[in-house]
């Protein structure tokens, strides 16, 4: 029995240990966001946070995720208030939806250790594949995006008198679309 947390639950799973686990979340969870692609771990559709990397889950057995922490496009943000996620829709960065999983996964990675990213950095840390083909808007929303969480933190650090830091993101004005 493999034993892990995904997206802050502590789950055991009765399948062979070598079984992908992309196959376990998504057959044996029910957390579909994951999306099987290409297999290869090539394409990103499949993309996890694991213990706070993004890796392709299709590569990763789950005799390899034992014990470990895992995060799925559902445990992101249940409500989709991400930084990541509202920016891909303010910046119109989705297309037919099938690779924005791993895309918002790729992309929170990023930005929990670099909050300023260049388009070069993206492109580095985000190697997911769009067939839709809106790369220019997706770095434009990866960007937007580092920009809200550098708010967010700079708020955060330094509340006003009285003010919480819970207050001060619920003061952030929420992204429109330019």
């Amino acid at each position: 029995m493999s034993r892990l947390t995904i997206n802050e639950r502590p789950l055991a799973f009765d399948m062979d240990p070598q079984t992908p686990l992309l196959w376990a979340l998504r057959d044996g969870a029910n957390l579909t966001g994951t999306k099987y692609g290409c297999g290869a771990g090539d394409c990103g559709a499949c993309m996890v946070l694991v213990d706070g990397e993004a890796l392709p889950s299709c590569l990763i057995t789950l005799a390899e995720a034992e014990g470990r922490v895992v995060t799925t496009i559902e445990g992101l943000s249940p409500d989709r208030s991400h930084p990541v996620q509202q920016a891909l829709v303010a910046e119109q960065a989705i297309q037919c939806g099938f690779c924005t999983p791993g895309i918002a996964i790729a992309a929170a990675a990023l930005l929990a250790r670099n909050a300023d990213p260049s388009p070069e950095d993206i492109k580095a840390a985000v190697p997911n594949l769009c067939r839709c083909g809106v790369y220019p808007r997706l770095v434009r929303a990866i960007q937007r995006a580092g920009r809200v969480i550098r708010q967010l933190e700079t708020i955060s650090a330094a509340p006003a008198p009285g003010l919480t830091p819970g207050d001060a993101a619920a003061a952030v004005p929420a992204m429109k679309a330019p």
